[in-house]
């Protein structure tokens, strides 16, 4: 899966990732979904963002919560 809309760069929101290269962090477009903004009206309170973007960053949430936890089965040092 690409997420060519999702940037990172030291400079901006200190490297975190952020929709385009803007400093708006993917964090906080989740946040506002989780917190029961639609698409409208994100869109509506940021007018530089895309319905893509939106997208983008929830993709790339759930993209992070799909690691696996593996049981350690070695001999302690």
């Amino acid at each position: 899966m690409m997420f060519d809309r999702i940037t990172f760069d030291p400079k901006i929101m200190g490297g975190r990732a952020c929709i385009r290269g803007m400093r708006i962090t993917v964090s906080l477009v989740v946040s506002l979904v989780a917190n029961g903004m639609s698409v409208q009206e994100i869109l509506a309170a940021y007018p530089y963002l895309e319905a893509e973007d939106i997208k983008a960053s929830l993709q790339y949430a759930a993209f992070l919560t799909n690691e696996q936890i593996r049981p350690f089965s070695g001999t302690p040092a």
